[in-house]
């Protein structure tokens, strides 16, 4: 690629990084969209709760959008990973893994994050299949389903309400002492929701349908489907590396606008927002654009 200087760099092409592409396409903004082509999705067979695109598969959803951003002249690709960036005066400058180096004016991240399994056999294989996160993004196609909360405490009980409402076969599995207090505990005995203490030590499946949970003291139970609240870290460090600060939870921490604590940087997607989903991605993505052709345009008018 002969040009190095951009208006605009953002790190991460998919439904975020694409959606703020398109907004400074449209705006004629000279804009670098560096991705490797690896969403955190990708495992995950169909998209759901997302208008025109609802139970379309992932991939094909990227492939749509990039083809509608690729119709922009001022928009530009490049496909490797950002490993590093740092801020010149006023400018930034990114350097990928292939050794390449870009500047901008104003860079945007929309790297996600990366979940982080836990040590259980067969849970990785069965993420965002029959193991999944979300009742807004997969709760109708498991509804009425024996399913498993694999979650404890507070997280355990507020998933454990949200998906009462999709089906009523619920077992939490805590992997430890339950950590519900009188109340919650009385509630869940109400609705007959069963808890398990035990620790799992093998998600028994095929082609990632979960069909038994197999547990440590050789016990197993069969279900259809399971909700699991996971740890996550950051897929990027630059953001941190520049400054950006983070919310207690692990995400970017960002105004309504998109914009980091970091002047000149901004996020959108996973990386900041708490409810995961294509649909948020791609609305945060389309804010950020407009955001920064507003402030590109006042600098320079």
């Amino acid at each position: 690629m002969d040009n190095k200087k951009f208006e605009v760099i953002i790190v991460g092409g998919s439904y975020a990084g694409l959606s703020a592409a398109m907004s400074l396409g449209r705006s004629l903004r000279k804009t670098l969209v560096i991705d490797a082509g690896k969403p955190c999705n990708r495992q995950t067979p169909h998209s759901h709760n997302f208008l025109t695109q609802d139970g379309s598969a992932p991939k094909e959803i990227s492939e749509i959008s990039k083809s509608q951003v690729s119709e922009y002249d001022s928009i530009k690709f490049y496909n490797g990973f950002a490993i590093s960036g740092k801020r010149i005066e006023k400018s930034f400058e990114i350097t990928t893994s292939n050794g390449d180096t870009f500047t901008s004016e104003k860079l945007v991240f929309a790297t996600g994050i990366k979940d982080i399994m836990p040590d259980i056999k067969g849970f990785s294989e069965c993420w965002g299949i029959s193991v999944v996160h979300c009742p807004y993004c997969h709760g109708y196609e498991i509804r009425n389903k024996k399913t498993a909360i694999i979650a404890n405490g507070e997280r355990a009980f507020h998933l454990t309400s949200l998906v009462y409402n999709l089906t009523k076969e619920i077992t939490i599995i805590t992997s430890r002492i339950a950590d519900f207090d009188k109340d919650q505990l009385k509630k869940l005995e109400q609705k007959n929701i069963k808890i398990i203490e035990k620790e799992i030590s093998e998600i028994e499946h095929k082609k990632g349908q979960i069909e038994k949970v197999a547990f440590k003291d050789g016990s197993t139970e069969n279900f259809d489907c399971a909700y699991a609240a996971i740890s996550f870290e950051q897929n990027s460090k630059i953001p941190k590396e520049l400054g950006c600060k983070l919310t207690e939870n692990g995400h970017i921490e960002v105004s309504s606008m998109q914009r980091t604590t970091e002047e000149g940087i901004y996020v959108c997607g996973d990386n900041s927002i708490m409810m995961r989903s294509v649909a948020l991605a791609v609305s945060s993505g389309n804010i950020t654009g407009a955001v920064i052709n507003n402030e590109l345009a006042q600098e320079a008018f």
